[in-house]
């Protein structure tokens, strides 16, 4: 009997059985948005919403609850859109929360002088409130960009300058006189026939108008450029000084205008209540996928990095846990985000590398 060798079949699958080639697309998609940094920021809160609505059902998931999420988050992205360009450009301004006090300050300031409670005297209020931000992020920039100090200590100096102004100024004393139409109209106002906040379409509506700026225009691919390598950007004619200069200056002037929708808010300033609004608002712009490093970044992410923090500081209140392990997350949550950032451009680095090394490998003889 002659030795056979039974060998396993090689014919092709029928067509039906076999895997489609928008199936392997589908996958592939999948895989890489499932590495991308902000997509896992989304997993995260969406996890984070899922738990406390699971231990508090009755209150979390309600459209009042997220609806005061949803204010409170409001003057926190409109300094975080700032605060975007400006680390994308690998920078740093730790000044906004002392420049939003300090505009809310002169603001208040210079609507009690005028008197009267009309949208005339709110208008000027607005228009001052931003002209002192734009100082501000003036000075910082021109520092920054022309001087070359160093972004830290600019801001440092500018953080403590227009915070211990806005008390010599006021003597240390909150003022509580601010026009009523400010505060029922921007403040606890909502849009028209609906009960979405006034002050949070307002936020919205400047975020999706600077991530245009900052995804489909010149600016900001300058500002990508700036943050990728300054020197490479020099060299292909881009004025780094003067778009430093710029973009402290946006910093600066959104600032002001969160100087003016605080004021709306709560109706009165808060000289004392800003400590900690710069480290805020730079934790979540870095948790949401903006390198401290310079030359990556989103709006859509510094978003979802904005809701982490007031997602947790709810939901601690509703179950009834200490809000001070908010600051506990938020930290861990911070220092994940710049060891994965730190990751992924160290692989980013090799892979560069090994590149390289290969196109020499063929090219030798």
């Amino acid at each position: 009997m002659s030795n056979q060798t039974i060998s396993p079949s090689l014919e092709p699958l029928p067509p039906g059985d076999r895997p489609s080639r928008h199936t392997f697309d589908l996958v592939e998609s999948l895989g890489k948005l499932a590495r991308v940094q902000v997509f896992q920021i989304v997993l995260v809160l969406a996890a984070i919403c899922l738990v406390f609505s699971i231990m508090a059902p009755g209150s979390f998931p309600e459209w009042g609850n997220i609806r005061q999420i949803i204010q409170n988050v409001s003057i926190l992205a409109v300094l975080g859109i700032g605060m975007t360009f400006v680390i994308v450009t690998s920078g740093i301004d730790l000044s906004v929360g002392s420049v939003l006090v300090f505009s809310g300050v002169v603001s208040a300031k210079t609507m009690a002088a005028i008197g009267g409670d009309g949208w005339g005297v709110a208008a000027v209020g607005i228009v001052v409130a931003l002209g002192c931000g734009l100082c501000w992020g003036l000075l910082n920039g021109f520092l920054i960009g022309k001087a070359k100090v160093p972004p830290l200590i600019v801001t440092l100096g500018t953080l403590g300058g227009a915070l211990g102004l806005s008390q010599v100024i006021t003597g240390g004393v909150d003022i509580r006189d601010v026009p009523p139409v400010l505060v029922d109209t921007i403040g606890y106002g909502n849009l028209p026939a609906t009960t979405i906040p006034l002050i949070s379409s307002i936020a919205l509506v400047l975020v999706v108008i600077f991530g245009i700026v900052l995804h489909r225009t010149k600016f900001g691919l300058y500002t990508f450029a700036v943050g990728s390598k300054e020197q490479s950007a020099r060299r292909v004619g881009i004025k780094v000084d003067m778009h430093l200069v710029k973009i402290y200056a946006l910093s600066g002037t959104l600032a002001g205008l969160a100087g003016i929708l605080s004021l709306s808010q709560y109706g009165t300033t808060a000289i004392a209540g800003q400590s900690q609004t710069n480290l805020n608002v730079i934790a979540a712009v870095v948790i949401g996928g903006t390198s401290l490093f310079g030359g990556i970044g989103t709006m859509f992410g510094t978003v979802v990095g904005l809701f982490i923090p007031a997602v947790l500081q709810n939901g601690f209140v509703i179950v009834g846990v200490q809000p001070f392990w908010q600051q506990v997350a938020v930290g861990a949550v911070l220092i994940a985000a710049v060891y994965f950032d730190q990751r992924r451009r160290d692989a980013a680095s090799r892979g560069q590398s090994s590149s390289s090394l290969k196109r020499l490998w063929s090219r030798s003889p």
